[in-house]
């Protein structure tokens, strides 16, 4: 059975975009191995603290996510 794993920083999705995660990557798995894994595919969506991941040194916030996604710093 597929298991999908998916790190996000907390309060970077809300709840649907959480569920459009699962649903959208879901799909893809049965795109390639087919329908029949539908009902046993896993999508874990693992939340961690801001300030608790780092890219390149430097650590990360929800905030500094969505700043990103707006293409602006923050």
């Amino acid at each position: 059975m597929p298991l999908i794993r998916v790190d996000v920083l907390e309060r970077t999705f809300d709840t649907e975009e959480k569920e459009r995660i699962v649903r959208d990557l879901t799909d893809a798995m049965v795109k390639i191995e087919g329908e029949n894994l539908r009902p046993i595919t896993w999508v874990l969506i693992d939340e961690v603290k801001g300030g608790e991941w780092g890219i390149g040194g430097k650590p990360y916030t929800a905030e500094d996510v969505q700043a990103l996604a707006k293409g602006t710093e923050a």
